[in-house]
């Protein structure tokens, strides 16, 4: 095996270790309010930084392009709580209409 096989083998074998550490956390640590706001406060703090690296970046550059409009579009749809089906719809069709405009690359 090469040597990246092996890196990706121990990478499985860091996670799946990981995630067995979990089952040997008590349940009245787990069920406690403060780990609830905790894991509900860092899922949607991920969500974000995510969907920012997404929108503005390309590689290891910083871009202005479609992406921006079409999440500038779901923010709307999602101030007016629309459905999510609807607002991924939205968004894919601002980026759609950028593009063919010429207004966004």
């Amino acid at each position: 095996m090469s040597e990246l096989s092996w890196w990706i083998l121990a990478s499985c074998l860091t996670a799946y270790a990981i995630k067995l550490c979990g089952y040997f956390v008590p349940r009245k640590v787990l069920d406690s309010p403060l780990m609830t706001h905790v894991a509900s406060t860092l899922t949607v703090a991920l969500l974000a930084s995510l969907v920012t690296v997404n929108a503005f970046t390309s590689g290891q550059e910083l871009v202005i392009d479609a992406r921006i409009g079409a999440l500038a579009a779901a923010i709307i749809a999602l101030i007016f709580k629309a459905p999510y089906l609807v607002v991924v719809l939205v968004g894919a069709l601002a980026a759609v209409l950028l593009r063919a405009t010429g207004l966004a690359a």
